[in-house]
């Protein structure tokens, strides 16, 4: 298997709210046949049904809202753009779960929930600098 992430999908309870919650915080999408993509950097994510994810991936739908143990991170390219995208995501409808603090590895983040709990780190990390792009190369961590 190759090294690589193509899509992430999250899966929603109200398309529609999911929908409107990511084009509040600036994002652009298409929805085709009740689902929403998103072009986010070379990736894509992706808005579906909860309970047709569930399906499709031969489980059952559970509970949303709790901590399903992943966090998505959007690194940004300063303190106070961390602030802004908290800000955003507050008045869009989101639940800003942490406030932006320096964190005990050194740089500036906060966190976020969208309207279905998945849960967002918005960060300012200079180890991680983003390209024009937006996309990060991770550096070679045993030269550090």
């Amino acid at each position: 298997m190759e090294q690589r992430i193509t899509l992430i999908t999250l899966g929603v309870t109200d398309l529609a709210r999911a929908k409107a919650f990511y084009e509040a915080l600036g994002w652009r999408g298409q929805e085709v046949q009740e689902t929403v993509f998103f072009q986010a950097g070379g990736l894509g994510l992706v808005l579906w049904s909860r309970e047709k994810l569930a399906r499709d991936s031969g489980l059952e739908p559970g509970t949303p809202g709790g901590f399903g143990g992943i966090v998505l991170a959007h690194n940004v390219r300063s303190d106070a753009e961390v602030d802004a995208v908290l800000a955003a995501a507050d008045r869009a409808g989101g639940t800003v779960t942490k406030q932006a603090v320096l964190n005990e590895i050194g740089f500036r983040s906060g966190a976020f929930t969208d309207p279905d709990g998945h849960v967002w780190e918005v960060a300012h990390n200079p180890g991680l600098p983003l390209a024009e792009d937006g996309t990060v190369t991770l550096p070679d961590f045993g030269a550090v």
